[in-house]
């Protein structure tokens, strides 16, 4: 799928089916992670993949909004350095390019932020120079996704030269 086509139709997805995803797409989205550009190409996020169901739970735990990662196949943990001011745009970019590559091969996925840091630290060896800043959690939909978002029109959300201008002079 093209790059353009997965964006219209990547939703976040909390509820996952018990099949297993392969070894193969979970190096992907690592892989994603990892050529992810960040600023000043610091490179300073890291990931923490789990799949153990029991550590699965665990990350769900730590999480005051992510109770349901818990039924994931897998989660990846994005910690970044909280000491750049970028950091948490850096993640941000880190789980955009995960989620589509994992959309690529048909694993949806979901995030959360509501992190428990001193918790997840002590759990998942979270060394004190980073934060875990994001979770997302992939795995196969539980049901057959329609691909259709509920947006408002681009002419709400985009203006030409001057915030409130409408975008339609665009197509003059």
């Amino acid at each position: 799928m093209n790059t353009t086509e997965a964006v219209k139709t990547k939703l976040d997805v909390r509820e996952f089916d018990t099949k297993p995803v392969g070894a193969d797409i979970k190096m992907a989205v690592l892989e994603a992670g990892r050529l992810t550009q960040s600023g000043v190409n610091s490179q300073h996020w890291r990931f923490i993949i789990v799949q153990d169901p029991k550590n699965l739970v665990r990350l769900a735990e730590d999480s005051s909004s992510g109770a349901w990662v818990g039924r994931a196949n897998f989660a990846v943990i994005i910690c970044t350095d909280p000491k750049k001011g970028y950091h948490l745009i850096d993640a941000g970019r880190a789980a955009q390019d995960m989620e589509l590559t994992a959309w690529d091969d048909g694993v949806v996925s979901g995030l959360y932020t509501g992190i428990k840091q001193a918790d997840m630290r002590r759990d998942f060896g979270i060394p004190e120079e980073l934060n875990a800043t994001i979770v997302v959690g992939f795995g196969f939909p539980k049901r057959k996704l329609l691909g259709r978002k509920n947006r408002r029109p681009l002419s709400e959300v985009a203006f030409l030269e001057k915030y409130g201008n409408s975008i339609e002079a665009l197509h003059k």
